[in-house]
């Protein structure tokens, strides 16, 4: 099983190249949001107790989106690997990740971390406002807080990670497909 994290300012085309990726490599994307979208809609437990949380304004906590991952993996056991997307977030989650892999038989293999500068996400997010409808993409100052609010969490678990050797920048700048060859070329990197 070959497992990838793909790290994103917003902005920074993680969307765009997470598809490309789980097309190229035949990988199941896992995105933690639509994972709580989706077992809230089927009524699962796990859904029903992540609703009473987020029906009170709280994060979900870790077990039970850990619970939801774990979940996945085992409804998914003839993938060859998978692509958290927005997951983990924490220090603590991505070490609850590796234990739950680790239950698998399994490891993150790679952390791929999109690099843009904040100008260009700005400016990214700012087109992406005048058509997207969120309000968040309109407005020049929650832009550069939701930036460095990234930047503040995610520097924790590539932190956690780095530790491991598991972390490759990549920039993400340039042209859609010229962005892909250069995180094709780390991932076929880690896998031969």
């Amino acid at each position: 099983m070959f497992n990838v994290i793909l790290f994103g300012a917003p902005g920074s085309g993680k969307g765009t190249q997470s598809q490309k990726i789980v097309e190229k490599y035949h990988l199941k994307h896992v995105s933690t949001g639509d994972l709580l979208r989706s077992e809230i809609a089927g009524g699962t437990q796990l859904g029903m107790e992540a609703k009473k949380f987020m029906d009170g304004g709280l994060l979900v906590p870790d077990e039970v989106v850990i619970g939801m991952i774990d979940s996945t993996i085992n409804s998914n056991k003839d993938a060859k690997g998978f692509l958290f997307d927005g997951f983990p977030r924490t220090a603590v989650q991505a070490e609850k990740l590796d234990e739950l892999l680790e239950q698998h038989n399994a490891e993150i293999n790679i952390v791929l971390a999109l690099e843009v500068s904040e100008e260009e996400l700005v400016k990214r997010l700012l087109e992406r406002g005048k058509t997207s409808g969120r309000s968040d993409d309109a407005d020049e100052t929650v832009i550069r807080s939701r930036i460095e609010e990234y930047r503040k969490k995610t520097a924790v678990v590539a932190g956690h990670y780095q530790q491991l050797n598991k972390v490759k920048t990549s920039p993400g700048e340039g042209t859609i497909d010229a962005i892909f060859a250069s995180l094709s070329t780390e991932i076929d990197q880690v896998i031969s």
